[in-house]
C-alpha cells in the first residue's frame, strides 16, 4: 500500500505536502522509545508515535521507512517538520490513537515487522 492510500485509511493530514506519498508501505508499528525504534525498524514502515522533535525524522531516514504517522493529534516541532521536508520524509497527523492506527494498518493486510 502506497502511503497516500493509508493516509486516507487513518483520515490523516498530510503535513509533509511537497513530499511525495508514493512510497509503498511494507510494515506498521508503533514505539516512542527512538532506541526501540533504531533497533526495531524496518524499511518501508509505517511509524506511528506521539513524539514530535527532530530524532524522529533522523531515525525514521537512518531507517529509511516509508512515513511518520504522529497520533493523537500531536503536532510537529518547526525544526521537525523542516527536516521532514529537507529529507523528504512524510509526515501524517491523525486523530486516532497509536493503538486505532496500528488496528487499521493490521485489518488493511500492513505486515508485522519481520513477518
Amino acid at each position: 500500500m502506497k502511503v497516500v492510500d493509508l493516509m486516507h485509511l487513518l483520515e490523516a493530514e498530510n503535513l509533509t505536502k511537497e513530499v511525495s506519498l508514493e512510497g509503498e508501505v511494507t510494515c506498521g508499528y508503533s514505539c516512542d522509545l527512538l532506541s526501540w525504534v533504531l533497533a526495531h525498524g524496518k524499511q518501508g514502515m509505517g511509524w506511528a508515535t506521539v513524539q514530535s522533535h527532530v530524532n524522529v525524522i533522523a531515525v525514521s531516514v537512518l531507517m529509511e521507512m516509508a512515513c511518520v504517522i504522529l497520533v493523537e493529534g500531536v503536532e510537529p516541532e518547526d525544526a521537525t517538520l523542516a527536516k521532514a521536508l529537507e529529507e523528504g520524509m512524510p509526515i501524517l497527523s491523525t486523530e486516532k490513537t497509536a493503538y486505532e492506527v496500528c488496528g487499521i494498518m493490521c485489518k488493511a493486510g500492513v505486515a508485522v515487522p519481520g513477518r
